[in-house]
């Protein structure tokens, strides 16, 4: 009987610890956590690419969680993940979809960020697919057309420029161009050579006249300062000058001066015009005397 008991509690603890491995195993495959503190995060994205539930979770590129479940909603997906509790994410986390490796896995890959505030996780994160090999090719597919006209044009260019560039007219223009300038050039050496010593002599010629210039303003800045002075005073005397010219005139037209008054003031211009009248009439009368029999004078003397 003892035997028998001993072989049952044997049996019981083989078979006991048999499912605690495969409970372990089991958890270990199918990323199960007892940890019951784990963070569960929401994200959005407008494109998984061939995501899976499992798939690795990673915080700057170390792996951190799972993704948990993937559920449509509308025009976007959403991407729920499982998280570590030693993660903490700030409100400038960036999360994203990317390559695991060159076999065309995915994974989520987060970056925690830098800010001073904690991510409030209870919302729903919005997230980005980044580009990789798959959506290159299928976005290279879609520009097939586009890429079959632009080497067709491209062709057509380099045939034009191919047969501009052996044209025989042109390859003898540049040749002749080529030589001329050539030519112009051996001709410009010539007569800088030639011409090395005016130039020279030229140059010496400007440097003793700024010189002989400077020297000049030096010794003369008193009488110079004093030229520029008094041309000052004589603009600022012609400027009072003509301040002043300006109120004689302004007086003058407003009649607040003699001169005004004579010249603008109507009964004077009035008398002065039958004054004139008068003596025109005196004028006629006398020579009307003149030319008949001279002048009569009728004049009374007492």
């Amino acid at each position: 009987m003892k035997d028998q008991r001993k072989t049952e509690i044997r049996v019981g603890v083989t078979v006991v610890a048999g499912i605690l491995i495969f409970i372990w195993i089991l958890g270990w495959a199918k990323n199960f956590s007892l940890n019951p503190s784990e963070n569960y995060l929401f994200i959005n994205f407008n494109n998984t690419s061939g995501l899976e539930i499992g798939d690795e979770v990673t915080v700057n590129g170390v792996r951190k969680g799972n993704v948990e479940e993937i559920k449509v909603d509308d025009q976007s997906v959403i991407v729920k993940i499982s998280l570590d509790n030693d993660v903490k994410l700030k409100e400038d986390a960036k999360f994203g979809i990317s390559m695991l490796d060159l076999m065309g896995g995915k994974k989520v890959e987060i970056l925690p960020g830098t800010s001073a505030n904690f991510l409030d996780i209870s919302k729903v994160q919005k997230g980005i697919f980044n580009a990789d090999i798959p959506a290159v090719m299928t976005l290279v597919g879609s520009m097939q057309n586009d890429i079959t006209q632009a080497v067709k044009d491209i062709n057509v260019t380099l045939s034009s420029l191919n047969k501009y560039l052996t044209d025989q007219k042109m390859q003898k223009d540049v040749k002749q161009s080529m030589s001329n300038l050539n030519a112009l050039t051996s001709k410009i050496n010539i007569m800088i050579d030639e011409n090395r010593e005016s130039v020279k002599k030229l140059t010496s010629n400007t440097v003793d006249l700024t010189n002989e210039a400077k020297s000049f303003i030096t010794e003369n800045k008193t009488n110079i300062k004093a030229s520029i002075d008094k041309l000052n005073d004589v603009l600022t005397k012609t400027d009072s000058l003509l301040s002043k010219t300006n109120l004689l005139v302004d007086e003058t037209k407003n009649q607040k001066n003699n001169l005004g008054k004579l010249l603008y003031d109507e009964n004077t211009y009035k008398n002065l015009n039958e004054t004139l009248n008068q003596v025109n009439e005196l004028t006629k009368i006398i020579l009307k005397q003149i030319q008949d029999d001279g002048i009569k004078v009728d004049a009374n003397i007492f």
